[in-house]
C-alpha cells in the first residue's frame, strides 16, 4: 500500500471494487502492526472503517479488544488534534461504532 496516496481500494460483498478515503495511517509498536483509518466518501453516515495492512498491503481486520482500544485512543487523539486547527464553535458527534463480527477485507458496506 502507498501510503503516500489518499484513496485505498476494498473489494466489496458483490465483488465490486470501492475507492475509499484515508484518515491518516499509522504504525504501533505494541502490536507491530500499520493502520489505515478510511471512509467511503459515497456514505453519508461518515462511519469510519479501521483495518491493519500488511507491508504487502494486504488489509486485514481486527479482532483483538486491545487493538481496538488503542485504536479508539489515537482515533481520539487525532479527532482533538485535527479540530484544534479550526475555530468554531459546533459539536461534532463522533459516535463511531466497531462492529467486531465484520471483515474488513469483504465487508464494507454495512447495514445497520
Amino acid at each position: 500500500m502507498n501510503t503516500d496516496e489518499k484513496t485505498i481500494i476494498v473489494i466489496n460483498d458483490d465483488g465490486t471494487e470501492q475507492a475509499m478515503d484515508i484518515l491518516f495511517t499509522f504504525e504501533d509498536d505494541t502490536f507491530n502492526k500499520s493502520y489505515v483509518l478510511y471512509i467511503n466518501p459515497e456514505d453519508e453516515s461518515g462511519e469510519v472503517f479501521v483495518s491493519s495492512y500488511t507491508p504487502e498491503g494486504e488489509l486485514e481486520s481486527i479482532t483483538d479488544e486491545k487493538e481496538w482500544e488503542m485504536i479508539e485512543e489515537v482515533f481520539n487523539a487525532f479527532i482533538i488534534k485535527h479540530e484544534e486547527g479550526h475555530d468554531h464553535d459546533h459539536d461534532h458527534d463522533h459516535d463511531h461504532d466497531h462492529h467486531h463480527d465484520h471483515d474488513h477485507d469483504h465487508d464494507h458496506s454495512h447495514e445497520h
